[in-house]
């Protein structure tokens, strides 16, 4: 997901995506501990991902901030 697709969504759709990528990270992790993944690089991606969203909130968050 890149920045610009994060920059369309709602407060509560990043919320949501957040949940969901952490718990996509915690069972590929499972999954690759108990038998190797193809491509074990899909981890990473998905926590960059889970960065990207939460970074997001966070500036939106100071912006919100600055404006009261």
């Amino acid at each position: 997901m890149k920045s610009a697709e994060i920059k369309e969504l709602s407060d509560k759709e990043i919320i949501e995506k957040v949940k969901m990528q952490k718990a996509e990270v915690a069972k590929l992790k499972l999954n690759h501990a108990i038998s190797p993944l193809e491509n074990p690089n899909v981890i990473k991606n998905n926590k960059k991902v889970v960065a990207r969203l939460k970074t997001e909130l966070r500036k939106r968050e100071l912006t919100n901030q600055v404006k009261k």
